[in-house]
């Protein structure tokens, strides 16, 4: 099961700080992350990226993006 961060309608860094929260208690699999602009969504990619997390997808919808992230 995938576990999901919903972070819209959140202004940086809380997309972020939920996102690390997720990484940690989750510690590998996979984590979609909701974020609806793209400053959270790049920052969200490059704090996964720095612990070792993979961007497995980048889904931009008309109103969000969807990061799919995962680490084995």
């Amino acid at each position: 099961m995938v576990e999901v961060v919903d972070a819209r309608g959140l202004s940086c860094p809380e997309p972020v700080l939920r996102t690390l929260e997720a990484i940690k208690a989750l510690g590998k699999g996979e984590l979609e992350i909701w974020v609806d602009n793209p400053t959270a969504r790049e920052n969200v990619i490059r704090a996964a990226k720095s612990l070792g997390w993979e961007v497995a997808e980048i889904k931009e919808l008309p109103d969000s993006f969807k990061v799919v992230i995962r680490k084995s």
